[in-house]
């Protein structure tokens, strides 16, 4: 194994409490904390209310891959840089509890995440070690869950340009690649470039890209619409 290979730890140095060596009576603790119950009772309406993540899971369910709230979603502290991350070695998903304060934050978490939790389950996607595998469920993720909705651009002081959806995706992907795998800006630039044409363009499973709660949840209603339909042949 190269030099590279073994100081790569794939970005989980933002997720301390994935560290199998912690202490289970500390991991107890912060189960009994208040940061928890609130991240546990957002992730309960996000599952329950969002459109976005009704859809996803309706598909996942649908494709045979099954999600469970206590097996495949955790609460956790993490560093201060990400918001949440979908573990591929375990199937999981990491919502970081001490920062995600407001439940539209969590809503966007967890459909980011179940996107590439979806990816993982219909693609097969190799995540250790194909960045242009990494970098489309990427872009899929910023396009597709809200990240660069207008509303959510408005208040980063972020709005009115040209193609300001596709620059958006663009940034949010390079700049979750780099967050997780050390590679420089130009190479993860060139990865994006290669890929960002058909990735971005592949709206499954949501048919469009959903610019707010009306399009998530027609999506949602005619997805359900075709199931039942495919459910009954």
């Amino acid at each position: 194994m190269d030099q590279a290979k073994q100081e790569e730890d794939y970005g989980y140095g933002h997720y301390p409490a994935r560290n199998t060596a912690k202490p289970k009576m500390s991991l107890l603790r912060e189960s009994l904390g208040t940061k928890n119950h609130k991240c546990q009772f957002m992730l309960t309406l996000a599952i329950e209310t969002s459109p976005y993540a009704q859809l996803l899971l309706s598909a996942m369910k649908s494709s045979g891959c099954e999600v469970f709230r206590d097996r495949h979603f955790s609460c956790e502290d993490c560093d201060g840089t990400v918001s949440g991350g979908f573990d591929a070695a375990s199937s999981q998903i990491v919502l970081c509890q001490n920062n995600i304060h407001q439940q539209s934050h969590m809503n966007r978490v967890v459909t980011h995440e179940l996107i590439h939790a979806f990816d993982h389950c219909r693609a097969h996607v190799d995540w250790f070690n194909n960045f242009r595998h990494l970098a489309c469920s990427e872009i899929r993720a910023a396009n597709l869950s809200g990240d660069c909705a207008f509303r959510t651009e408005l208040s980063r002081f972020n709005f009115g340009l040209k193609e300001h959806q596709q620059e958006c995706v663009r940034s949010r992907a390079l700049r979750s690649i780099q967050a997780v795998r050390k590679i420089s800006h130009e190479e993860a630039q060139k990865i994006v470039d290669e890929v960002f044409p058909s990735c971005f363009n592949d709206h499954a499973p949501f048919g469009r890209i959903p610019h707010g709660k009306k399009d998530a949840k027609f999506a949602y209603r005619e997805f359900v619409k075709r199931d039942r339909y495919y459910a009954s042949l």
